[in-house]
């Protein structure tokens, strides 16, 4: 019996510290350990994720999309959790563009893995199917992968740095992220949890560039065009308002590397483009008279140790003669009247020798040495456009304050910015840098670059039939790397203000090594030809209202050639609507968003846009007349191009 008793009490003893070690333990874990354990299993059923924000868009003045951001989608598949594997395999193959044939191979891996990327529409079907996970991510799409690539640039990757507009407003177009905690199960599959949204993430801001999508693109086209037809190794084409500083078009091309050139960046020596400016310096400090004339030397002459020569024999010349016959012996007799500090400080005013200031990375000042680094011969070799080298763009600048009545402003690729919610924060104004001449020595200079463009002037290969436009060739050597000119290479531009009474639009162009190597037979007619197509299809950036009473009487135009639209519209529009000539809609069905856009701008037509990709339909159809101008909707097949 004791014995007994001994045993029940042994095992009640046991009991009791069992429970009592037991409730150690259990206190333990809830009330020391709990914490610890709660956030493991919070973290094994739970994961906080960043919500990636979508970056900010970049559209033309007229909301035309360039730069977008799309959410595009992931599929993955483990096959052993699929409940019906024949209808998932259908299911891909056909929501994903896939062939059956490769979704059954690829699921023969433990995790079949499509990439694509695939839109949302795409996936939407496959959404609730077990076994299926749609992972997504944002990616950086450009309807028109072509258009305006170097001022647009690419957001910042590892391992590649960002450039252009994007790298420029990198921080008004960057959005910010969000936060949220979505479930898991087992098998690491995420489940979105909505409750559990921490922080919703915040778009970037949308930016509106000065560019005008219409005219970049009869820009592009006919600068590719005329390098082709030309044999060229390359160009730049810069076209601003000059009233605002606006950046319209920029386009750059070349076939000597595969980074195209740079408006903003690539330097070459103006030649006889920069002898309005050394007129400007004589009238404005009042060192010519309407009379005063120098002899043309017959076409040759020598000063200290150099020859000067010009391409037609010339005798007396008065400065507006000079610069109509782009006299080199001319100018370089004008010139010597200007002091070194004169010829220096109008060079410097318009902007030579100095960035710009436009919104984009990276920008040369170009090249303008000080008076004291001149040699003897360097005022005469400034005249007439050498020992000087400018940007496409400073080139432009420095016209548009002729443009402006003698203002020079700030060019801006920057037109406006909006929030998220649509507020817009920012909307350019004009921004005066400095006034270079007086308004009386800009009107004088305009009325000489409008000689040039008549029938004994240089630039007369860009006169337009019954339109004033006005302009300064330019033809100059080029030099190589080492700082030796290259032989028979050469640099052939052509600056121009159309009209030339109240300029609105500012157009410098430049070509690479042209067949023949004049302006006047490369430069000029690609500036006829790019204004001929912007008249034909009146797009926004001209206003036709003004140009009423700009006509002047009709003249004999030049003869056409390729790349010349062979058809200008009469203005002021005099005849009826039913009188003006109508032209068909050209075929595009098939051809790329921008092969589409440059046949119908040079058939006179607007365009507007739909979608992305190949041409799949075009209202009105094909053949259909209409009246120059008239818009026209092409629609595209939405393509997977990005960057």
């Amino acid at each position: 019996m004791p014995r007994t008793v001994l045993r029940l009490r042994a095992v009640q003893v046991g009991f009791a510290l069992a429970t009592v070690a037991l409730i150690v333990a259990a206190a333990k874990v809830q009330l020391i350990d709990g914490s610890t354990h709660e956030a493991r299993a919070r973290a094994q059923r739970t994961e906080r994720v960043e919500l990636a924000a979508p970056r900010g868009a970049i559209f033309d003045r007229n909301r035309t999309p360039l730069t977008l951001t799309l959410e595009r989608f992931h599929v993955g598949v483990t096959p052993r959790y699929l409940r019906d594997t024949v209808a998932t395999v259908n299911a891909l193959a056909e929501n994903l563009g896939l062939s059956a044939s490769h979704v059954r191979q690829e699921f023969r891996r433990s995790y079949a893995y499509f990439h694509g990327p695939f839109s949302s529409a795409a996936v939407q079907p496959l959404r609730r199917m077990w076994g299926v996970d749609i992972t997504s991510e944002l990616t950086r799409f450009h309807p028109n992968p072509d258009f305006a690539r170097t001022v647009l640039g690419r957001p910042g990757e590892p391992g590649r740095p960002a450039g252009g507009i994007e790298r420029v407003l990198d921080t008004l177009l960057t959005g910010r992220n969000g936060s949220a905690v979505v479930l898991r199960d087992q098998y690491g599959r995420r489940y979105e949890s909505p409750s559990r949204l921490d922080a919703f993430p915040l778009p970037g801001h949308d930016v509106y560039l000065t560019l005008d999508a219409d005219l970049q693109e009869i820009v592009d086209g006919s600068l590719v065009d005329a390098i082709d037809r030309l044999g060229a190794t390359g160009g730049d084409v810069v076209v601003m308002n000059p009233k605002t500083g606006e950046l319209l078009a920029v386009a750059a091309r070349s076939l000597r590397s595969r980074t195209p050139s740079s408006v903003f960046t690539s330097v070459f020596e103006p030649g006889s483009t920069a002898k309005i400016f050394a007129a400007a310096a004589l009238l404005q400090h009042d060192l010519v008279g309407p009379t005063d004339s120098v002899w043309g030397e017959n076409g040759r002459y020598r000063i200290g140790n150099r020859v000067i020569e010009d391409e037609h024999d010339e005798g007396w010349m008065t400065l507006p003669d000079v610069i109509r016959r782009s006299s080199n012996i001319g100018i370089v007799k004008f010139a010597s009247r200007l002091s070194s500090g004169q010829q220096f400080e109008m060079l410097r005013d318009f902007g030579l020798g100095s960035r710009t200031g436009v919104e984009f990375p990276v920008e040369s000042p170009g090249l303008l040495a000080r008076p004291a680094r001149w040699t003897s011969l360097s005022g005469a070799s400034l005249s007439i456009g050498y020992e000087v080298a400018v940007t496409t763009l400073q080139l432009a600048t420095a016209y548009a304050a002729i443009a402006n009545d003698g203002v020079l402003l700030q060019p801006t690729l920057l037109l406006s910015v909006r929030s998220a919610d649509g507020e817009e924060v920012y909307h350019h104004r004009p921004r005066p840098m400095r006034r270079v001449v007086s308004p009386d020595v800009a009107r004088q200079l305009r009325a000489m670059l409008r000689g040039v463009v008549d029938e004994d002037g240089t630039g007369s290969t860009a006169a337009l039939v019954r339109y004033e436009v006005g302009g300064k060739t330019g033809t100059a050597r080029r030099a190589g790397p080492n700082g030796r000119y290259i032989p028979g290479s050469c640099t052939a531009s052509f600056a121009s203000m159309f009209p030339i009474d109240d300029p609105q639009l500012v157009m410098v162009v430049k070509l690479e090594d042209p067949a023949g190597c004049y302006a006047r037979t490369s430069a000029a007619p690609l500036t006829r030809s790019v204004l001929e197509q912007v008249l034909a299809a009146q797009t926004s950036v001209l206003d036709l209202s003004k140009l009423q009473g700009v006509s002047s009487s009709p003249r004999p135009g030049p003869a056409l050639d390729d790349g010349v639209v062979p058809y200008v519209l009469n203005w002021p529009l005099e005849t009826s609507e039913g009188d003006q000539a109508r032209r068909p809609v050209p075929p595009v069905t098939g051809l790329s968003l921008r092969a589409a856009a440059r046949r119908l701008h040079q058939a006179g037509l607007r365009v507007r846009a739909v979608g992305w990709g190949t041409i799949d339909s075009v209202a009105p159809r094909a053949g259909t007349p209409l009246l120059p101008g008239a818009l026209v909707t092409v629609v595209g097949r939405e393509g997977t191009t990005r960057w």
